[in-house]
């Protein structure tokens, strides 16, 4: 927990924290409404014995009594997706319409972005992309049981990706879901700070700073644009921000959120950012007994 240490000063009760930090996460999945209804879902799981409890900010998310959510019938029949509960939260925010043009920029193995074929009733397209082949077979299999016909998968970097192969030259709205330093997954992964070092976090940010940037670019004018992580780092996440506002055209723009958080940093340690970062949202293992996440939402201004 020592790489912690960094965010004392920015985190509330922050001994709370690395106690919630310590603690093994619940088991958690996504309710596929492609597949079923929620309140067949529920019932399916009853039938199973298997005890359940909705997360108070969105019914379709549900923690299980069970260290096995992939074994339950409900999973094995696509009703749901094993899925940690703040990881729902990115395609909620970006909040899709059916009918639209979405692209998810770092997709494998697939849970958001069959979460976003779910939240546009399975009608419109959802590119679902990474650059990691391997990954892409999760990904397929988990469209397929899902029954996410509205994905198209592409193997590409994200940060030179091309439009030209779908016959339009921009998407309505985008996910960035970034590769990251992965320090919020510590309660579901208690090896995720062993390799942990400030030159990766440097260096992964790079990256990131890459794929936000063709994000907005790819994105129509009005169009809007998630950008998370599951880390706790600024410089992978309003520093990221902030790159993208000094070099791409694009406002934040405030969301809803029923999970309690805190709000983006406006400096860290002597940079100083954008006041608008304050409008995205930290999620902190203690808020709400889950991983950790980063989300802001931005608004593409122009062409």
């Amino acid at each position: 927990m020592e790489p912690l240490e960094r965010y004392r000063s920015i985190i509330d009760d922050f001994d709370a924290f690395l106690a919630a930090c310590k603690r093994p996460l619940a088991s958690a999945v996504r309710v596929n409404t492609i597949k079923s209804s929620v309140e067949r879902t529920l019932a399916a799981l009853e039938r199973e014995g298997v005890g359940y409890e909705q997360a108070n900010w969105n019914p379709r998310v549900l923690r299980l009594e069970t260290d096995s959510p992939g074994s339950t019938w409900t999973s094995f029949h696509g009703f749901t997706h094993g899925q940690e509960e703040v990881s729902a939260v990115p395609p909620v925010v970006l909040d899709p319409e059916p009918g639209e043009r979405v692209w998810d920029c770092c997709a494998a193995p697939g849970g958001k972005a069959t979460q976003l074929a779910a939240r546009m009733d399975d009608r419109g397209t959802v590119v679902a992309n990474d650059d990691n082949l391997g990954r892409l077979s999760a990904l397929r299999f988990n469209a397929e049981r899902l029954g996410a016909t509205s994905l198209a998968v592409t193997n590409e970097d994200a940060r030179t990706y091309s439009l030209e192969r779908f016959g339009f030259d921009a998407f309505d709205r985008t996910l960035v879901d970034a590769p990251c330093s992965c320090e919020g997954t510590i309660r579901k992964n208690p090896d995720a700070l062993d390799n942990w070092s400030e030159g990766h976090i440097s260096s992964v940010a790079g990256i990131q700073k890459g794929i936000l940037r063709r994000a907005i670019q790819a994105t129509r004018k009005g169009g809007a644009v998630v950008y998370s992580t599951c880390t706790f780092a600024p410089e992978e996440n309003e520093a990221v921000v902030q790159h993208a506002l000094e070099t791409e055209s694009c406002r934040l723009v405030d969301f809803e959120l029923g999970l309690e958080h805190s709000t983006g940093l406006t400096a860290w340690q002597g940079d100083d950012f954008d006041d608008g970062l304050e409008r995205a949202a930290r999620i902190y293992p203690h808020q709400n007994d889950t991983g950790g996440f980063f989300v802001a939402k931005l608004e593409v201004t122009a062409e």
